[in-house]
């Protein structure tokens, strides 16, 4: 097992390097590999292709830092993962401009999917959030880390939270000013 880990984590600095030279479309398998001086066959036997291989650099990286830190509201893990991809934005700006099947920011959806779904029960106070209700704020949040980390200005993770805050803020008090209304209506 501790000689699996040495090879995925070679693989990835490895990835990681070409990514700060060139295009994540122009690095192919043979590079990494080369670079690293493993064979393709290593490569293989770890990952499905080069995308697994930035699945797996976001899941352990992440997972390491936030094993660690205590979350004591909602706003933590937003916090602590703001702050990561800061952190390593030169590298997820690029992972993040890569679409398709496998991509990161198809495997962030996927992470995102099942958190958002706990929260919005919980703020709904109900067991049924649809698929279209989860989906729509996974996507807005994505998109979002997706432009600000693409910004050719990148602001500091804090005022990017605080951004984020202020419009759920803003949304969640012209909400209960339209129920109020309408509750006051009914009346």
């Amino acid at each position: 097992m501790a000689d699996s880990n040495i090879t995925k984590k070679a693989l990835a600095a490895a990835l990681k390097e070409l990514m700060m030279k060139k295009p994540f479309s122009k690095i192919c398998v043979g590079d990494i590999c080369e670079l690293c001086q493993m064979n393709r066959k290593s490569f293989y036997y770890h990952f499905k292709d080069k995308e697994d291989l930035v699945n797996w650099i976001f899941d352990t990286e992440f997972i390491a830092v936030a094993k660690d830190i205590p979350h004591d509201s909602d706003w933590d893990g937003v916090r602590l993962l703001i702050h990561y991809f800061y952190e390593n934005r030169a590298f997820y700006r690029k992972a993040l401009k890569v679409e398709g099947q496998n991509s990161f920011s198809e495997h962030l959806g996927e992470i995102c999917y099942p958190v958002l779904s706990e929260r919005l029960q919980v703020i709904m106070k109900t067991n049924e959030v649809s698929e279209f209700q989860v989906g729509f704020f996974a996507d807005g949040i994505i998109c979002g880390i997706k432009r600000w980390l693409t910004a050719s200005e990148c602001m500091p993770p804090e005022v990017f939270i605080e951004q984020i805050q202020s419009c759920i803020h803003m949304a969640a008090r012209q909400i209960c000013s339209e129920l109020d209304a309408a509750e006051g209506k009914k009346v």
